[in-house]
């Protein structure tokens, strides 16, 4: 527990400083009193989550064989993986984030984006998705570092980036008075300071060398068979998000702008129950390395009570705070009902979120990272479009309630087979071990 307690804290306050700087961007953003600007933002965001899931696929990939080499003690071989394989992710995001710019427009109006909103979308992403490969290389160190244990030098990778943000941020934007323009701007800057921060604190872990070309094609078989699921489990969400988004379009952008409040706080408030997914993975991928299946089990647990206590603590914090968050975020019209729903009931169907996410990181470092493409998928769209056509007749609210009650059956299910993936590891790995001796 007190591992899981630290590798998950560190990265929380990492992705909390990176997710509170989105937070305080939409912030920045509202206080210029536009609608179209504040719906601009939800829709660009919603293209720009799909980007960071191939990245964030990528780097779970790497970070699960890496940890898993590592506790094999097979650290030279490690690092060549490693660095092999960060010239197939920084050619893969650069392609994908150029054709994003390029479709950015029509994407947008399949999204439901409409007038300036369109336009001040497309003009974000024209600026932002150029830049999605120091994205994906900052999350690739960071998963290097946690693969060695290092979650305190993985934190301050994060950080120094959220530091950049929330310096430049109010002076591009009011500042300067570039607006969403000013937001874009500074969000490229806190990607070039996050991949520089990566390397600097890389440094004296010995786990990257000069790529070999040869290599490539080892390493993307080695770390590819854990990267696509992963990445294919990944899209999901955001895929699941884009189905929220285009159904919130329908009730005008002051819903948009609301689910936009919704989708900014939760990254902050729960993230450490995202940090459990990157940093309990390399924990659980030592373990298996090392033959050690009650420590695998172990770490499960740990990370299923640690995410209960935080969904319990944040439900509290919002049912408190919900008077706060409208009048500070400027909510109006239909935007309102929908903060009120999420902060006082919505908000506990993310222990369903959570216990998804533990079980999804379990799949990926136990070898099974098939399951946990099958449900985040089964998130999205068994889960997803039937509970929100049906709930697409009530309204926004309707829309939200269909949303949680599609993750309480598909985590529930997630829960249900993780748990039997670990108690047949406990099973077969002893036999494993006793053949090696």
């Amino acid at each position: 527990m007190r591992h899981v307690i630290t590798m998950a804290g560190t990265g929380a306050i990492g992705l909390m400083a990176v997710f509170f700087v989105d937070l305080l961007n939409f912030f920045y953003i509202s206080h210029l009193h536009d609608p179209t600007l504040t719906a601009a933002i939800a829709f660009a965001t919603s293209l720009g989550f799909v980007q960071v899931a191939v990245s964030l696929g990528m780097s779970i990939g790497l970070g699960a064989n890496t940890g898993r080499l590592i506790g094999a003690c097979r650290h030279f071989r490690a690092r060549r993986h490693a660095s092999a394989f960060l010239v197939l992710m920084l050619a893969v995001t650069t392609t994908l984030g150029l054709i994003t710019a390029c479709l950015a427009h029509p994407l947008l109006q399949l999204l439901g984006a409409r007038g300036a909103a369109l336009d001040h979308a497309t003009h974000f992403l024209y600026i932002t998705s150029p830049a999605l490969p120091l994205v994906c290389l900052g999350m690739a160190l960071s998963s290097l570092l946690r693969a060695v244990g290092d979650a305190g030098r993985a934190m301050r990778v994060t950080l120094t980036g959220a530091a950049c943000t929330i310096i430049v941020d109010p002076i591009l934007i009011f500042g300067l008075h570039l607006g969403l323009e000013g937001a874009a701007i500074s969000t490229v800057l806190s990607r070039c300071v996050i991949s520089l921060s990566g390397f600097l604190n890389l440094r004296g872990h010995d786990m990257l060398e000069r790529p070999r070309l040869k290599m490539i094609p080892h390493a993307s078989r080695s770390i590819g068979a854990i990267a696509l699921p992963a990445i294919g489990t990944n899209m999901a969400t955001p895929i699941g998000n884009l189905i929220v988004t285009h159904a919130m379009s329908r009730f005008g952008l002051e819903a948009v702008s609301g689910q936009a409040v919704i989708d900014r706080m939760v990254p902050v408030a729960f993230a450490f129950v995202f940090a459990l997914t990157g940093s309990v993975g390399p924990i659980m991928a030592q373990n298996l390395g090392a033959r050690q299946p009650d420590r695998v089990r172990e770490t499960f647990l740990s990370a299923l009570k640690l995410t209960a206590l935080c969904v319990g603590l944040d439900w509290l914090t919002f049912a408190l705070c919900e008077p706060l968050i409208l009048h500070v975020f400027h909510v109006q019209g239909a935007g309102i009902e929908l903060v009120r729903l999420f902060c006082h009931w919505a908000v506990a169907s993310y222990m369903f979120v959570g216990l998804l996410f533990v079980s999804n990181t379990a799949f990926n470092n136990l070898g099974h990272p098939l399951y946990s493409t099958a449900f985040n998928w089964g998130r999205a769209t068994l889960g997803t479009i039937p509970f929100i056509a049906v709930g697409v007749h009530y309204g926004p609210q309707g829309v939200m309630i269909g949303q949680a009650l599609g993750v309480t059956l598909i985590g529930s299910l997630a829960l249900i087979a993780a748990l039997t993936v670990i108690h047949r590891l406990s099973q077969t790995l002893p036999h494993r071990k006793d053949r090696m001796h």
